[in-house]
């Protein structure tokens, strides 16, 4: 609800909003922040969900992550680097926008969980910064959920954030009307089933810890539902506790193997079918809990898997469309589907020439420094995907 009507919004992941801020070149950082959250005002798209901070530096399974870090070593903190996120929060407040604030990491490009169990002796630094394969994460970071240590690290970065004031405005985070909700942790997934029960008791500790320390805004978890907990069960379980207040689902049809990279076209219809029918399952656990459901994040790659900027998003448009119609169709009925929010905005941001990857002094656009640059970002000058968002944004 908001201002005592139903709140139905699409939005966007703007992630590196929170640093564009701390860049000393104006045209890249607070001038870029202004134009983009202009250009998304004019989309009528203003609701974004946004990184807070990061934990610790150098690389993480052979990547490189944001930086500057906020949480630079265990229990060591540089407050002068949210001054980015103080400075968004303003602009975004002298927009009437809507911002999400996710609290930490599942996945390595911002520190996150790895980074508490490296502090704490759970990883070694050497292991930590290799490349390692998908069956010793889920051992690694399952870890997490019955490290005591850990959790109290990351209460302790999170106490500090909710209790903040903005050294822009001075508004306490606790009383700005322009943050919506809190959340816990981008893509929380206790990655083994034995770490099941802990990971319940974590999201139910956090959740609490938040409420207690600002009830005026929301709380949510940031999972991506059923692909996520491996279990519609555990996704209602943990979303069923009186501290979160809507329910999160994110959709990822490549990485789940929905449809080849290099046969795109011959998969599209199968990725379709199966993002509907993932919304709607989840869209009945939401009903059966009565509260809302956002989809916060859901990405497509360019035309042919490119990562050019200038290639076509004929596919991605389309697969946009299919989403934004169910939303819509929740919104005329008034029914649970709340929010639509696209992975990722890309904004001005122009990739480096026969470069993949992101490297420090880059533009910061929608993909995270492990992903390929260009891959899932909407930017700007995406003028046919605009026109397909505009279509539901701006529609009554």
């Amino acid at each position: 609800m908001q201002n005592g009507n139903p709140y139905y919004f699409v939005g966007t992941n703007f992630w590196y909003a929170s640093y564009l801020g701390l860049e000393k070149n104006p045209d890249r950082g607070i001038e870029r922040l202004r134009k983009e959250l202009d250009f998304l005002k004019s989309q009528n798209v203003t609701n974004i969900r946004v990184l807070v901070g990061v934990e610790g530096s150098g690389k993480i399974n052979g990547n490189n992550r944001v930086e500057p870090p906020y949480q630079y070593e265990k229990g060591k903190f540089k407050d002068e680097n949210l001054k980015g996120l103080d400075i968004l929060m303003d602009e975004a407040g002298k927009r009437n926008f809507k911002v999400v604030l996710f609290l930490s990491n599942n996945w390595e490009w911002s520190g996150g969980w790895l980074q508490y169990l490296n502090w704490n002796g759970k990883i070694d630094t050497e292991t930590l910064q290799k490349p390692f394969n998908w069956d010793d994460w889920r051992d690694y970071t399952s870890r997490f959920y019955s490290c005591e240590e850990c959790q109290n690290q990351y209460f302790d970065q999170v106490k500090r954030i909710i209790t903040r004031k903005n050294s822009v405005n001075g508004k306490k985070y606790t009383k700005d009307k322009t943050l919506m909700a809190w959340e816990i942790a981008n893509e929380p997934r206790p990655m083994r089933p034995a770490a099941n029960e802990n990971y319940k008791k974590f999201l139910a500790k956090s959740s609490a810890l938040i409420k207690s320390l600002d009830r005026n805004h929301l709380v949510t978890t940031g999972s991506e539902g059923e692909m996520g907990t491996e279990s519609m069960e555990l996704f209602k379980q943990t979303h069923q506790d009186k501290n979160i207040d809507y329910l999160t689902i994110h959709i990822w049809p490549k990485n789940w193997g929905w449809f080849e990279k290099d046969k795109m076209e011959e998969g599209f219809e199968n990725a379709k079918h199966k993002t509907v029918d993932y919304i709607e399952k989840h869209i009945k656990i939401a009903d059966e809990l009565g509260k809302p459901l956002v989809l916060e994040e859901f990405g497509f790659p360019r035309d042919h898997h490119s990562f050019d900027i200038n290639s076509s998003t004929k596919l991605r448009d389309e697969y946009y469309e299919s989403a934004l119609r169910l939303w819509q169709n929740s919104k005329r009925q008034n029914e649970s589907f709340a929010g639509v929010v696209f992975w990722a905005f890309g904004g001005f941001a122009k990739p480096q020439p026969n470069q993949v990857f992101w490297k420090k002094g880059d533009d910061y656009m929608g993909d995270p420094p492990m992903e390929e640059q260009g891959l899932n970002s909407v930017f700007v000058s995406d003028k046919s995907t605009w026109e397909t968002i505009r279509k539901y944004s701006k529609t009554k």
